[in-house]
């Protein structure tokens, strides 16, 4: 590895555009590339960081994979912005926890419950996860112009994928009462990534979104996820929003 490439992702500044989408899954990334984008190209695979570049509608985009939860999205992003990147939506998948949404509806986050522990390395518990309003905004006209069932609102990131089973954890009951108290907050959806990927955002002084396809609707029972989460819809609203801030 050359001096000027980041450790973890392996890239060096000049060689990334600065408009990015982070999924969680590498294959997932070059799925992106290699279907969406005009003129795909590799730029680097290290790691679970599996980075593409190309273009969208005339604009040079790019994407990359941050692997599964907020540490490794927040070795990502940090390096991504000492390259140069400045614009940043996170495609990924959600469980429901309001009952009024359904699998393959679009959830725009406006912010995050900061239950996981990398944001808290950074500030505050007190302190909130805020998404880039300018690009909730894209997001929302994104989506309305596709005519897509979407929602805006709370999102939640939180550290262990099965813990919302109430099963699977030490006080179920405890567990049940803390999804239900979320519910009736309003709070949209679950992931594990938002949160860190808001507050790093803010920190650093760059733009960052998030926009998720809910693959599972009943969040305190556990289902086996199957198949391939629909990634049309999420990936074209992602897009259509990012490189509005270049045309």
């Amino acid at each position: 590895m050359s001096d000027d490439k980041e450790y973890h992702i392996d890239i060096a500044p000049g060689e990334i555009p600065e408009l990015v989408l982070l999924p969680g899954d590498p294959d997932r990334a070059k799925k992106i590339a290699k279907e969406y984008f005009d003129e795909p190209e590799e730029i680097a695979k290290k790691r679970e960081y599996w980075s593409f570049k190309g273009k969208w509608k005339g604009v040079p985009v790019a994407v990359c994979s941050t692997g599964i939860g907020c540490p490794s999205a927040a070795i990502a992003i940090e390096e991504l912005i000492k390259v140069g990147c400045t614009t940043f939506i996170r495609v990924g998948t959600s469980g429901a926890i309001s009952r009024a949404l359904t699998s393959g509806d679009i959830v725009i986050f406006s912010g995050a419950v900061r239950d996981e522990g990398t944001s808290k390395q950074y500030v505050p518990p007190s302190f909130p996860a805020i998404a880039d309003p300018t690009v909730v905004m894209a997001l929302k006209e994104a989506a309305e112009a596709m005519g897509v069932r979407y929602a805006i609102g709370i999102g939640h990131s939180k550290d262990a994928f099965y813990s919302e089973h109430p099963d699977y954890v030490a006080d179920p009951e405890g567990n049940r009462a803390k999804w239900e108290a979320m519910r009736n907050a309003g709070v949209l959806a679950t992931e594990m990534e938002a949160a860190a990927l808001f507050v790093i955002g803010h920190l650093r002084g760059v733009k960052v979104g998030t926009v998720c396809v809910v693959i599972g609707e009943n969040i305190e029972k556990e289902q086996k996820i199957v198949g391939k989460p629909p990634l049309d819809n999420l990936v074209t609203i992602a897009l259509d929003a990012i490189t509005s801030f270049k045309r």
